[in-house]
């Protein structure tokens, strides 16, 4: 059964209307094609409508929306002979990031991204995409495997941010994560990073230091959730509501848009109106044709040019105005 979001309810109810015409004429001497056809036409410029003007906290709400395509999803449609690779060798497999060996339009590539997981009993077992320490140090060891081996690392990054249980904490979140930051920093191989849903925090810039970075039309990437960022500075007697969460969307400039007029983005991946879970097949091709592009343009440089311009592009992140 399809999921609607909030604001997608008057597709719905023309949906489930056209589902209805179907079920009348079906096996009946009805021929109900013509009233079909125009409320299928009156849907798909109501969703052109509704999608065009989406405000960024509707953004973050697909972003996170149930069907949406997570990285074992689009893994089968972009690789060819995945291996899934699992451990850090330290404590345990985290089940929140998975990656291997791969190739992508016949170039042998490590593959690694969250996995947020689908259903109750998936989403408890991939720790709702929020990696262990264990995890990043698990993405840490398959990309010192792409170095050593001199293949291209692609990540997929899709994450609210990294667990903060006591364990986690216990087991070193903080320096997991900034061990990772600095060896992705000096890799000597391409890094390709695309954000396909939610970039949030630290857990998803663990992944996200390279070469490129790309995020899917609907994702976003921020320093901290709308619902935290509101927690933080809209604080009010009651609870908080979903204007409260609007709002600090709107002030985060978590979208791909705003990102990419930063300059923190390299460019952004189109999606099908209403999604990627509209059309994956599509979406996943749109995502394979911008990483082939990028490793055209990156495979020629040598790995010491690599990552000096790595250095220099991360050092262009970000404004400073002087005295």
């Amino acid at each position: 059964m399809r999921y609607y979001l909030e604001f997608e309810k008057p597709i719905e109810e023309l949906e489930l209307k056209i589902e209805e015409l179907r079920r009348i004429s079906d096996g009946k001497d009805i021929n109900l094609s013509s009233e079909v056809k125009k409320l299928e036409k009156k849907v798909k410029d109501l969703r052109t409508e509704i999608f065009s003007k989406l405000t960024p906290w509707q953004k973050t709400l697909l972003a996170r929306h149930p069907d949406r395509p997570y990285t074992l999803d689009y893994i089968p449609l972009i690789t060819e002979d995945f291996v899934e690779l699992h451990g850090d060798r330290r404590f345990a497999d985290d089940k929140a990031i998975v990656g291997g060996l791969a190739s992508i339009g016949g170039t042998p590539v490590v593959i690694i991204g969250h996995q947020k997981g689908r259903g109750t009993k998936e989403r408890i077992h991939r720790n709702f995409g929020q990696p262990h320490p264990e995890g990043y140090r698990k993405a840490l060891r398959l990309m010192q495997l792409a170095e050593k081996f001199k293949r291209p690392v692609i990540t997929f990054i899709d994450t609210p941010g990294a667990y903060p249980g006591l364990g986690a904490e216990e087991r070193g979140q903080a320096e997991a994560i900034a061990v990772n930051l600095m060896e992705m920093s000096r890799l000597r191989v391409p890094i390709i990073s695309v954000v396909i849903g939610e970039g949030g925090s630290g857990g998803a810039l663990a992944l996200s230091v390279g070469d490129r970075l790309y995020m899917l039309e609907n994702a976003v990437y921020s320093v901290i959730s709308p619902e935290g960022c509101a927690a933080i500075l809209l604080r009010k007697e009651g609870d908080l509501t979903p204007d409260d969460f609007s709002k600090a969307a709107d002030a985060l400039k978590l979208t791909a848009e705003d990102l990419l007029g930063f300059k923190i983005i390299d460019d952004i991946i189109p999606e099908p109106t209403g999604g990627a879970h509209r059309n994956i097949e599509q979406t996943a091709k749109s995502i394979s044709d911008k990483i082939l592009q990028a490793l055209e343009e990156l495979r020629p440089k040598a790995p010491g040019k690599l990552v000096e311009e790595r250095y220099k592009r991360l050092k262009r992140v970000g404004s400073f105005l002087g005295e």
